[in-house]
């Protein structure tokens, strides 16, 4: 009986250790999940032997120490340091462009190029090694607003904007786990560094109740917002006055240029018509001839003396060949061709005493408009600094790749003195469907979203002078046939006239509208008018959006009165009745 009951009393001794057991060890679990142990992990901060630091994070390449020399994989010069430089596979040299300089780099050579003019440094400016290009900023550190440390312990390179702003703070006196710099904002993650108390640090972000700091050596890593006391803050550079870019054309307002269009001969100068309002004529002289990038030219001195005479600017236009799309690949892609056609065009301007450039290249692969951008910014350099005005035809923002996506227009917009939107087309000649050159809600609607890219007062509204007479016939198996022709002011009244037609206002375009059946030819005439009415609206809008003024394609479509009621409004502000020449 003895027996039985000592077993029952060591088997309850039994049981009450084991649940203490479970219970001391779910309370040991509990207080480690609760208030877990700081980790004690040291990592490497980062395998790179030159890590680049920039933003506050590690690039994927490393840099290349030459002679105690930074080198930067061109991939990172390209897309953090200079974005608008270009690397020309042809001439293996890397091209770099300010307002007024353009600089050609080769590789692997102490000369380089600056406006065409030989000059060296002691040191290659561009590398390659192990089939890697890299790029040192030391000798162009006046072109870039970045200040670049390396570290000699670390190999950490810092690159910073120098109009970033520095928050720094002070390591305050903490236990020794608290001041690791960790991999996450957590105690349980390992860390890569150790701060001292009073190291002065550079706090870059802040989150979960952690800073992200930055030590004088480069190594970084999240450190609980208690061990770091802000002191101040400082840019991480004196900043500079904003320069005034005194490159930039500033015409007085309005703008009023018209298009001399030459294709074969120019026009005979005793024969042009006075024209009101215009200022400055741009005849279309110069194109690309071949793949070599020469340039034809159908320049006339004796237009060039009456233009002077007459008091106008000459801004002559330069045009790739619309319908050559290969042709201007070759061109555009090569820098030692680009570089040729700037030669010539600069060339011809003092041969002709021009006032500006007129570029005007159109129909291109979306895969060439970087090629178009970087031919602009290479020239306008050299262009303004033979004191040329630099205009550039644009189109409307579409969704047509080779007609308007390729265009890059905030860029242009910052590189040239003006742009010229093309705001006709909308119905173009071999259009299928009849209609209105440009109807004024149309011009309006895309106006409002170029202007969103496009500053208004560096912005030309292009005008026609020009109509389309439509003609929709019913061919023999009943389907319409759509065709036009293209007529100028004066030609349009005269087949009014012949009809015995009076133009109608349409409230849907904005514009006097005729159409005449052709019961004979089984065909139905349309015409939307290019006339009183619809330039005096344009020029309105030149006023009512505060544009640099307009260009009219082209002097040859207009009659007497276009010159006078486009000067007259561009004078002075009006309403414009919605009826046929009030």
């Amino acid at each position: 009986m003895h027996d039985v009951k000592t077993k029952e009393k060591n088997k309850s001794l039994k049981t009450i250790g084991i649940v203490g057991i479970l219970f001391a060890c779910t309370v040991i679990i509990t207080i480690i999940s609760l208030f877990p142990f700081p980790s004690n992990e040291k990592l490497q901060y980062t395998d790179l032997t030159n890590p680049i630091i920039y933003k506050g994070k590690i690039y994927e390449k490393e840099a290349l120490i030459q002679e105690d020399v930074i080198y930067f994989p061109i991939s990172f010069f390209m897309e953090h340091i200079d974005r608008t430089s270009v690397y020309d596979e042809q001439s293996k040299s890397v091209i770099i462009t300010t307002k007024d300089k353009v600089f050609q780099f080769p590789i692997n050579s102490l000369n380089y190029f600056l406006n065409e003019e030989p000059f060296s440094f002691q040191v290659p400016t561009i590398i390659s090694e192990d089939n890697e290009i890299y790029v040192t900023v030391e000798p162009l550190l006046d072109l870039y607003d970045k200040e670049i440390n390396r570290n000699t312990s670390t190999g950490i390179i810092m690159v910073r904007d120098t109009s970033d702003i520095l928050v720094l703070g002070k390591t305050l006196p903490s236990k020794e786990h608290l001041k690791y710099l960790r991999n996450e904002p957590s105690l349980q993650s390992p860390y890569t560094s150790e701060l001292q108390q009073g190291e002065e640090v550079i706090i870059e972000s802040e989150k979960d109740g952690y800073y992200f700091v930055r030590q004088s050596n480069g190594i970084a890593g999240y450190v609980k917002k208690e061990v770091i006391e802000i002191t101040y803050q400082q840019y991480v550079a004196e900043q500079k006055e904003e320069k005034i870019d005194t490159n930039r054309v500033q015409l007085p307002w309005p703008i009023q240029l018209t298009w001399e269009a030459v294709y074969s001969y120019n026009p005979d100068t005793s024969k042009l018509p006075n024209m009101p309002g215009v200022n400055i004529v741009s005849p279309t002289w110069f194109h690309i001839q071949n793949e070599e990038g020469d340039i034809s030219n159908l320049g006339s001195l004796e237009y060039v003396n009456w233009a002077k005479e007459e008091g106008y600017q000459i801004w002559a236009l330069f045009a790739n060949d619309f319908q050559d799309l290969d042709m201007t690949h070759e061109v555009f892609s090569s820098f030692e061709k680009r570089q040729k056609m700037i030669r010539q065009l600069l060339q011809y301007s003092d041969m002709y005493d021009l006032d500006g450039i007129n570029l005007d290249i159109e129909n291109v692969r979306l895969e060439d408009g970087p090629f178009i951008t970087q031919f602009v910014r290479e020239a306008v350099p050299y262009f303004h600094r033979a004191g040329l005005v630099v205009s550039m035809d644009i189109t409307f923002i579409s969704t047509s790749p080779t007609w308007s996506l390729f265009y890059e227009r905030e860029e242009l917009a910052e590189l040239v003195d003006y742009l010229i939107v093309m705001a006709y087309d909308e119905h173009w000649g071999t259009s299928p469907v009849a209609g209105s050159v440009a109807s004024l809600p149309w011009v309006e609607s895309n106006l409002k979203t170029l202007l969103k890219v496009v500053p208004h007062d560096r912005l030309i509204l292009g005008i026609p002078l020009y109509t389309r007479l439509w003609k929709e016939e019913v061919t023999e198996n009943g389907n319409i046939q759509v065709t036009s022709r293209a007529l100028s002011m004066d030609a349009a009244n005269e087949w009014i006239e012949e009809n015995e037609l009076t133009p109608n206002y349409e409230e849907k375009t904005k514009q006097n509208y005729v159409e005449f059946v052709n019961e004979e030819e089984n065909a139905t005439y349309k015409m939307w008018l290019e006339d009183e009415t619809s330039l005096a609206k344009r020029v309105q809008l030149v006023h009512q959006y505060q544009l640099a003024g307009m260009a009219t394609w082209s002097r040859v479509f207009a009659n007497d009165s276009a010159w006078e009621v486009m000067s007259k409004n561009s004078q002075h502000i009006e309403v414009v009745s919605d009826s046929n020449g009030d």
